[in-house]
């Protein structure tokens, strides 16, 4: 009877330009522990059938997840996990329904905070980031002129030297094959209304910190926590962007329980 209370059901959120395919480390894993496990393709990602030109909002580009999150019992609270601009879709999920949550955890993930727009952790990053860092990523209008949209797509050489740097080789050629353009929806998420603490606020967060983060660096990661505050930091010292593929081993402790994050599973 104990054994079944610690299982749990973890809800994974790809980042941009990525799908559910990123988990495919991972999700065996946690499955293998006896978790459940939903890991989803947000609109127009992995094979998920829309366009990119099909969307306007952040919302459109969430509503898959939302709508897992919609098909949660009442009575079930799932551990919701999110990576890179997937944190900012964990977000909206937090907002909306955020008694179906036990825990939130950010796996170097952009985290928005209560007092600001949801748009503001990502206009500080865009700060922070040169030009020149973005290397031979594709940014290019997309949808309606009025909209303002512009998309993103990771070229080569930042998958290879920002994102995947401590991945396999067969990891690398994986994301090449199947990275699909995103966007950041910065525009659409300058407009809307800051989180509210009785939603995303109530919600017991977490932050992984990955230590050798090219693209979203480590000093920011902890800008981020300072900025929003979580219930408990963990770090992995040698894992890139991608840490569910470069030390996946590493990563699953952290969610089913062998740190200190089982205080809240």
């Amino acid at each position: 009877m104990e054994g079944e209370k610690q299982k749990k059901h973890f809800v994974l959120v790809h980042g941009a330009c990525h799908g559910s395919w990123c988990w495919y480390k991972l999700k065996p894993l946690l499955e293998a522990a006896g978790h459940r496990v939903t890991a989803m393709d947000l609109s127009a990602s992995g094979i998920n059938r829309k366009s990119l030109d099909e969307l306007q909002t952040f919302s459109d580009y969430t509503l898959p997840l939302l709508e897992v999150m919609e098909s949660i019992s009442p009575d079930e609270k799932v551990v919701l996990v999110g990576h890179s601009l997937g944190g900012m879709n964990m977000a909206l999920a937090m907002e909306k329904y955020p008694n179906k949550i036990s825990v939130a955890v950010f796996v170097t993930a952009f985290m928005p905070d209560t007092i600001h727009a949801p748009s503001f952790v990502l206009d500080k990053y865009l700060e922070r980031t040169p030009t020149k860092e973005w290397l031979d990523t594709q940014f290019l209008p997309f949808g309606r002129n009025e909209d303002h949209l512009t998309s993103m797509l990771f070229g080569p050489q930042f998958i290879s030297f920002k994102l995947y740097q401590l991945c396999f080789p067969e990891d690398v050629a994986l994301a090449k094959a199947l990275l699909r353009p995103s966007s950041l929806f910065t525009e659409d998420l300058s407009k809307k209304s800051a989180f509210s603490n009785e939603g995303f606020g109530s919600v017991k967060r977490a932050y992984i910190v990955c230590a050798e983060d090219k693209a979203i660096t480590q000093e920011f990661q902890r800008w981020e926590i300072e900025n929003t505050g979580v219930a408990i930091v963990k770090e992995i010292k040698d894992a890139d962007h991608m840490a569910m593929l470069s030390k996946p081993t590493k990563t699953l402790p952290m969610f089913i329980g062998y740190s200190k994050l089982n205080l809240f599973l």
